[in-house]
């Protein structure tokens, strides 16, 4: 062990050290979408499956929300059992958790073997709350206002002096 409390791994040509430090944890947030055929009540069992999944690979949930029902933008296809299901809607849901980062590997491999999980994605992020403030509740606020008419008197068209501009404007 150096002053540190670090160990020593590998010494280099030159005779510098490297040390390795302690695990990194890293926040992640995975986002999921689960088969829509799902009873309501297992729903949460599931949910609570992918919870239990994070926290026995040490990693600690900092926050999460219940999966919910919406409309897909496209349809999606899982293979399961060699059974190609085509889906329009799924249950959406996020867990975001510090995990050691060696780790993260182990846990998409789980999570590709989830029967349940038509996709997820997991990323980087940071532990603060990011959940974006409805900005755009009115409208109205962001609307430019609507421009100043002013108000000319209408001038009577003259058939004749068109025609000679549009003859002038075509004869160039």
């Amino acid at each position: 062990m150096s002053d540190t409390g670090l160990d020593v791994v590998e010494e280099g040509k030159k005779g510098i050290s490297k040390e390795l430090e302690a695990p990194e944890e890293r926040v992640y947030e995975v986002g999921y979408l689960l088969v829509p055929n799902l009873k309501e009540e297992d729903v949460p069992m599931v949910y609570g499956n992918l919870k239990e999944l994070v926290s026995s690979l040490k990693g600690e949930v900092i926050s999460d929300e219940m999966p919910k029902m919406i409309p897909l933008a496209y349809q999606m296809e899982k293979v399961a059992s060699n059974v190609r299901q085509k889906f329009n809607a799924a249950y959406f849901g996020w867990v975001k958790f510090s995990m050691d980062a060696a780790k993260v590997g182990e846990l998409k491999k789980k999570l590709d073997l989830d029967s349940n999980i038509i996709r997820f994605l997991i990323i980087k992020t940071v532990r603060e709350n990011t959940i974006a403030s409805k900005r755009f509740v009115g409208r109205e606020m962001h609307k430019r206002p609507p421009a100043k008419k002013t108000e000319e008197p209408a001038v009577p068209i003259n058939k004749e002096e068109l025609d000679q501009e549009i003859d002038a404007m075509v004869a160039v």
